[in-house]
């Protein structure tokens, strides 16, 4: 099946064809980084991963761009505050994205350009700007004139020019500027009193919001480069403004050749904030579950669709990478990998999972499809049919573990599965005993007692899951 993806731009799915033979050049616009990062963060670095990954596997060479906000408002607000340098702030923020992302098992960008790194590239392309008449100096630094270029508004959103204040979420000023018109945005800000500031053709001052990321995405991809990726709340007005500056700069379109956007994340059905106390850092997920429980569960839709997180979702998600994990680490331990490709199940999962993933990467059909060879590894365990447990194992480790990120290595899982066996082995006869006295309780209809017992299990840490064949248990 050939690979399709949703482009915002033109609103349809459109057949992948890259500018060069083979390669893919991707810009994902990162985080600013005022803050530990959240599970919004989370969600838009796992959703590009596993495109990035699944291009890879595709055979695209694949050059992944993924920028660093490093000067923001929010982060000179902070440094005022704690009386610090500013890349203070945005530094040990940078730094908690990159260890958490590497929990995630987030493969690294091939490059993570910052603005304050880019600044000369920036003024070259306000400049240029300038010149071709798309933009104007004023008293309070430099903008973009909307009406230079008015065919061009509302690429993404459909927007009109008259809408445009709805949904500019805070970034739109109408008031106190130099604008000649409310809808221009600011390319380049004049310094105010305790703000850092680079020299320009125009004064001091720092780069507006917008034009960082079309300067960056230029420099590392070129004048015409296939994909731009971000979050769904990136289309107005950010990545908008990015289609006016880079197109008018450079006197072409379009410059990027599909626009792909995923969802946000809702919490308890609404969306996440702060001011509404339903704020989740990574840290505060990881510490109710492991990182790729978590990133089991934010993979559990389609990367456009929003994503509605709560404590079920969770526990829901964990439950089952755990059966994801418990079966791959006990086949593993029963029998080396060998190719999958001479089963005619496993054959058919990677089909319907590579038809989801090349039908703008549906990662909820692949989650469907690695379930289900789960319960088919758990059915030939049972069976000990030593061909299909090795075809399994490596199939998982193939489409869970390279594509999906699901796994940790190998030797981590043994290591586990020996730790857990010998858990397990310790208590076995006591939960045995307790399941039995519980299986009496049921019989008698004693219901008060069998959920006593299935309390006391909980407490020693074991799950029980009741089967055809009986009641089935592990550890937590």
């Amino acid at each position: 099946m050939t690979l399709r993806l949703y482009d915002t731009r033109s609103r349809v799915k459109r057949k992948l064809e890259t500018l060069v033979d083979g390669e893919v050049g991707i810009y994902v616009c990162g985080i600013t980084p005022y803050s530990p990062s959240h599970i919004g963060h989370a969600r838009q670095a796992i959703a590009f991963d596993i495109i990035v990954r699944w291009l890879r596997n595709s055979g695209y060479k694949v050059n992944h761009i993924t920028n660093f906000t490093d000067i923001d408002d929010k982060i000179i607000a902070i440094a005022n505050d704690e009386k610090v340098h500013f890349l203070e702030v945005a530094n040990r923020n940078i730094e908690d994205y990159f260890d958490v992302m590497n929990l995630l098992n987030v493969l690294p960008a091939d490059a993570y350009p910052r603005v304050t790194e880019t600044i000369p590239e920036i003024i070259s392309m306000i400049s240029r700007l300038i010149s071709s008449g798309n933009a104007y100096e004023s008293s309070d630094g430099v903008y973009f004139e909307i009406n230079s270029a008015p065919e061009k508004y509302g690429q993404l959103t459909g927007q009109t020019l008259e809408m445009v204040q709805e949904g500019a979420g805070g970034r739109v000023n109408t008031t106190g500027s130099g604008k000649k018109n409310h809808r221009d945005f600011a390319l380049w800000k004049f310094a105010k009193e305790n703000e850092p500031y680079w020299d320009s053709p125009w004064g001091k001052g720092r780069p507006g919001w917008h034009i960082e990321c079309s300067a960056m995405s230029l420099e590392y991809l070129g004048e015409k480069f296939d994909i731009h990726g971000g979050g769904s709340d990136l289309m107005f007005p950010h990545h908008e403004a990015e289609i006016f500056q880079s197109e008018c700069c450079l006197n072409h379109e379009p410059v990027v050749q599909y626009w792909i956007h995923n969802g946000m994340i809702n919490v308890d059905g609404e969306k996440m904030s702060k001011s509404l106390g339903n704020f989740w850092t990574i840290r505060d997920a990881i510490s109710k579950v492991n990182p790729l429980e978590l990133r089991y569960c934010l993979i559990n839709a389609p990367y456009r669709q929003p994503v509605e997180f709560n404590d079920v979702m969770l526990e829901d998600s964990s439950s089952h990478h755990q059966r994801l994990i418990s079966a791959y680490g006990e086949g593993l331990s029963l029998c080396e990998k060998k190719s999958w490709e001479n089963s005619d199940f496993l054959k058919s999962a990677s089909t319907n999972f590579s038809n989801g993933m090349n039908d703008d990467f549906n990662t909820r059909i692949a989650v469907v499809e690695v379930q289900s060879v789960v319960k088919y590894l758990k059915e030939k365990i049972d069976n000990n049919d030593v061909a299909e447990i090795s075809a399994s194992v490596s199939w998982l480790s193939d489409f869970a573990g390279k594509i999906l990120g699901l796994l940790p290595d190998d030797e981590f899982i043994l290591n586990e599965v020996n730790q857990n066996n010998a858990a397990m082995s310790a208590i076995s006869d006591l939960v045995n005993d307790l399941l039995n006295q519980r299986k009496v309780a049921r019989d008698e209809k004693n219901w008060d007692r069998a959920d006593e017992i299935r309390s006391e299990l909980n407490s020693m840490g074991v799950i029980v899951e009741d089967s055809p064949s009986g009641p089935i248990w592990r550890l937590r």
